[in-house]
């Protein structure tokens, strides 16, 4: 996709154009459940920090990550398949900066309705389940950082879940508008500019978002900056 950007060629065969749909919708289905197995490991600390060590032990994180990244595999791989057995005779424009679902079902000129009842099946359970569990999560972290009695233990509390749920809130967020936006002209054109956000910008800001937190971070990004304002005068 950013090889396409910068070359403004914007052709791909149809190879690739379906490897890259099944890497979206993997990485895309990964990206939901780690969001969530993160909401999870910030409930513990914070719910349960008496038991975080025994329950967030390093067995425990290497499964969770490990059913994040390959539980999605087998699904999107039967979906990507199941969507370019269909026939494709008419136009071969994409109306899109990548071959995501949507554009690339409307073009198929056969009966595209079990394909889409999959798509929002799959929705529901990458997607909608998880986000769901996440807000679970932050409804009983958000409950159990209010009946804390000291401000200081309150603040440290909310910096803990910060970084996860500014990523959380910007993923979404711009996916959700996406995706279920209504579909004239002028938003379908607005939804492919926030498509780069979710794919291009966010995942880019991620390291700087869980950097922030980082005291040795920044602290060197306060020498970068005061040497540069410095040079400046």
């Amino acid at each position: 996709m950013l090889m396409d950007l910068c070359t403004q060629k914007g052709n791909i065969s149809l190879v690739a154009c379906a490897t890259q749909m099944c890497f979206l919708s993997t990485l895309g289905s990964a990206e939901c459940l780690l969001l969530t197995a993160m909401a999870y490991d910030r409930y513990v600390a914070i719910c349960h920090p008496l038991h975080y060590t025994l329950i967030m032990n390093p067995k425990h994180c290497m499964q969770l990550v490990d059913a994040c990244w390959t539980c999605g595999v087998p699904v999107m791989i039967g979906q990507t398949s199941h969507i370019f057995t269909l026939p494709f005779c008419g136009s071969n424009r994409i109306d899109h900066f990548f071959c995501d679902l949507p554009p690339v079902l409307k073009l198929a000129c056969g009966d595209t309705f079990e394909n889409k009842m999959a798509v929002y099946v799959v929705t529901a359970v990458f997607a909608t389940f998880p986000f769901l569990l996440i807000l679970i999560s932050y409804v009983r972290i958000i409950s159990s950082i209010l009946r804390m009695p000291l401000a200081r233990g309150r603040a440290k509390a909310f910096s803990t879940c910060s970084s996860h749920l500014t990523v959380v809130v910007l993923f979404y967020g711009t996916a959700s508008i996406t995706y279920l936006q209504p579909k004239p002209r002028q938003a379908e054109d607005n939804g492919k500019l926030l498509s780069l956000f979710y794919t291009v910008l966010i995942p880019t800001l991620n390291p700087i978002i869980y950097s922030l937190r980082n005291k040795d971070i920044m602290l060197a990004l306060r020498k970068l900056l005061s040497y540069q304002h410095g040079e400046k005068t």
